[in-house]
Formats: C-alpha cells, structure tokens, sequence
C-alpha cells in the first residue's frame, strides 16, 4: 500500500448494564485498555453508534452490519434476564496504534 499501513480489523460490540448502554472494540491480544464509549438509556441509534465509533477512531468494514446476539444472564436458567449484544467489523482509521 505504497508507505501506508493497511488498517487492521476488530470486532466493535455494545452491550447494556444497569439500563446503560455502551460501546467498547475489542483489542484482542493486546494489554491496552479497549477504547469504550457509554451512552444513556436508550437504545443508541445507528447514526449514535457510527459516531461513537467515529470518536474511538474506528469505522465500520465496507459492508459490514450489526449483529445481534440474545444470551441468558444465568445460563440454563430460562426465567433469567436477557443481555443483549450487538457486534460489528471495525477497522482504525485515524491512526490508533493497536
């Protein structure tokens, strides 16, 4: 790529917890804090993520699209609160050295 480092990929997930939602990249394979953004009550609008993303200094993957992921607070429990998760292919884009 001609002097430029090719951007590298992560997966982005967002979760809820106490009726908060935020925003982390996972850095897997690294000792680095993982780049987070929290959000309020409500469910972050597409347009709120990609910002939120957009200040972690990530992007999206050309095509990708959010997944959504629907797991058990207390496995084998089927009366147990749900925890959603939703996850998508980022790329750093501004630099970010991870």
């Amino acid at each position: 790529m001609s002097g430029q480092q090719m951007a590298r990929e992560f997966t982005a997930q967002m979760s809820v917890r106490d009726g908060r939602w935020r925003l982390y990249v996972a850095l897997m394979n690294t000792t680095d804090a993982w780049p987070e953004h929290r959000f309020g009550r409500t469910v972050p609008t597409f347009t709120d993520r990609t910002d939120a993303l957009s200040v972690l200094g990530f992007e999206p993957v050309p095509g990708a699209e959010w997944t959504w992921t629907e797991y058990s607070e207390t496995p084998d429990n089927p009366a147990s609160a749900v925890v959603l998760i939703a996850a998508i292919r980022v790329r750093s884009w501004s630099g970010v050295s991870v």
